[in-house]
């Protein structure tokens, strides 16, 4: 060996040399942002671009690991990334879930927001826009639907943050997005606490659904059903029945020991449903108690009241 080749050979290997670690250099917080077509992707990107996020629309599930690795090289200068991907991607279920194992086996962490909407909303939406579906091909706007329903079953189970726009304006789902990921909030676990009437469906996008139906109905007391669970009135007869005492102190202590755990597992954002016949009485004075306590206790919570006024 000539001394030119020693002399490369004994010499370390050089910075730019060495295999590169996005996590070593700079760890990235990502955001994945996916869910139903015309259940408010759009507006969930540019709430979190104005929070600070640099986001990135309609990327192929293939290229997430990629993005991470860029990111990583900017030496910290983007933090914080969000990928809208969508069943527009041919290969969308399968890209995705082996981009998410690689992410995983990086150790980066990634949390899924899953924008969600009724049947009938998203039909109304997409005719209201004159657009078809990206999946209805020669089908009805439904049929459509019904496709990335079933293709997008799985991602939904396994995402963070569930949220149901079929009742929200762009507006309120701003609210909701800016809720689950300023980073400028207090730590910890934020919830939102909703009451909701049986009667018009499950909400769904809650992590824990209680029935409050086992009470007695202020519904029945002539006085008290022109009034709803946010008058006194209400609200006393309501927490001084036979076990709404019990149920409130119990379910609060139940809450204490899931959000604990969702603090540990690293996720953030809860819902928790609160349900009696007409979402007007019994479950809007029960939600109103526990978010009260719960804040007590210095928990960050909002309170929804989804179905109050329907009657």
């Amino acid at each position: 060996m000539d001394a030119t080749r020693e002399d490369a050979a004994a010499a370390p290997p050089q910075e730019d040399d060495e295999p590169h670690d996005p996590l070593t250099a700079a760890p990235v917080e990502l955001v994945l942002v996916t869910g139903m077509s015309g259940a408010g992707r759009s507006t969930a990107a540019n709430t979190l671009e104005d929070l600070g996020w640099y986001v990135v629309d309609n990327l192929p599930p293939s290229l997430l690991p990629r993005l991470a690795d860029l990111a990583g090289r900017t030496a910290g200068t983007v933090p914080r990334m969000a990928a809208v991907v969508d069943v527009r991607s041919l290969a969308f279920s399968h890209d995705l879930r082996a981009a998410l194992e690689d992410l995983a086996g990086l150790g980066m962490p990634v949390r899924t927001l899953f924008l969600d909407c009724s049947d009938d909303v998203l039909v109304r939406r997409f005719e209201s826009v004159r657009r078809p579906h990206p999946l209805q091909e020669g089908g009805r706007i439904l049929d459509g639907i019904l496709a990335e329903r079933r293709l997008l079953e799985d991602v939904r189970g396994d995402a963070d943050v569930v949220v149901d726009t079929s009742g929200l304006n762009v507006h309120q789902l701003a609210d909701v997005v800016r809720r689950a990921f300023d980073e400028t909030a207090r730590p910890g676990v934020r919830a939102t606490v909703m009451s909701f009437g049986f009667k018009y469906g499950l909400p769904v996008d809650a992590d824990l659904v209680v029935d409050c139906r086992f009470l007695p109905n202020p519904h029945w007391v002539p006085a008290l059903r022109p009034q709803t669970g946010r008058d006194p009135e209400v609200r006393d007869y309501v927490l001084s029945q036979q076990g709404a005492g019990e149920f409130v102190d119990r379910f609060t202590d139940v809450l204490g020991i899931v959000t604990a755990g969702y603090e540990r597992e690293g996720k953030r954002y809860a819902t928790v449903a609160v349900g009696c016949t007409g979402g007007k009485h019994r479950s809007v004075a029960i939600s109103e108690e526990l978010a009260r306590r719960l804040r007590a206790a210095g928990a960050d919570v909002t309170i929804v009241h989804r179905d109050l006024g329907r009657e």
